[in-house]
């Protein structure tokens, strides 16, 4: 057992044994809060791939207060995007709105800009765009559960320098990207298939849980009186 006395003012070591706590306070809760937004993201990364960047990056924090520091300082960690977090936290059965039969999900031929998915974002086509340009036509899965919703694809007349193969879906769209290795070949490859698949047609898509966001929650409540002990020691010195 370790004791010790206070030797000069009573009060003024106590106020400074309080300064102290709170710093510490502030400190782990801070240290804290971004260990558990870091982990959040990992999860996402480590679950859904290196695409899914922009959904890990969107777990925000904050430590209130802002400015200063309390013995009741607290850490808030919360997405920006809560629907899909919420979708693979839980595991979600998604169906089509409206009494629709199927979900249309875009593959990476008709992201903006091209199948890296990099630059801007949202689609090339739209389903109303298919639709309209008469050309869509429907490729069953084997497996018969849904569809490939394709355009069909024709050279377009080179560009650049280098002139490069351009592609044309359906006369809609251009796909493809500049960038891509061996971009001629794959260029090829697609026009020798003559069609392009835009979306996927399912009746629902069932999503297993990938993420445990209560579980890191729980792990970062029980390291905080840890961290907080270890902030106070250094602090006051007692932790060296």
């Amino acid at each position: 057992m370790r004791l010790s006395a206070i030797v000069g003012d009573l009060r003024k070591a106590l106020a400074e044994e309080v300064r102290a706590g709170e710093r510490a306070a502030s400190r782990a809760v801070s240290e804290e809060t971004d260990a558990l937004k870091r982990e959040l993201r990992q999860q996402v990364t480590g679950s859904l791939g290196g695409k899914a960047r922009g959904i890990a990056n969107a777990w925000r924090a904050q430590v209130f207060p802002r400015s200063g520091v309390s013995l009741r300082a607290a850490g808030v960690v919360w997405s920006k995007t809560p629907l899909v977090i919420d979708a693979f936290d839980r595991g979600a059965l998604i169906r089509p709105k409206g009494g629709g039969k199927f979900l249309a999900i875009a593959t990476g031929f008709n992201a903006a800009r091209g199948w890296r998915g990099r630059g801007d974002k949202g689609l090339r086509v739209t389903p109303a765009q298919m639709v309209a340009s008469g050309q869509a036509f429907l490729r069953p899965f084997k497996s018969g559960r849904g569809f490939v919703w394709c355009l069909p694809l024709r050279q377009g007349q080179g560009t650049g320098r280098q002139r490069r193969t351009r592609l044309i879906a359906g006369g809609v769209a251009e796909v493809g990207t500049a960038n891509r290795k061996g971009r001629e070949a794959w260029a090829r490859g697609l026009l020798e298939q003559g069609m392009v698949p835009m979306f996927l047609l399912l009746p629902q898509v069932l999503l297993r849980k990938r993420l445990d966001v209560r579980g890191a929650s729980l792990r970062a409540l029980r390291r905080l009186p840890r961290r907080f002990v270890a902030a106070w020691g250094a602090e006051t010195g007692r932790g060296q």
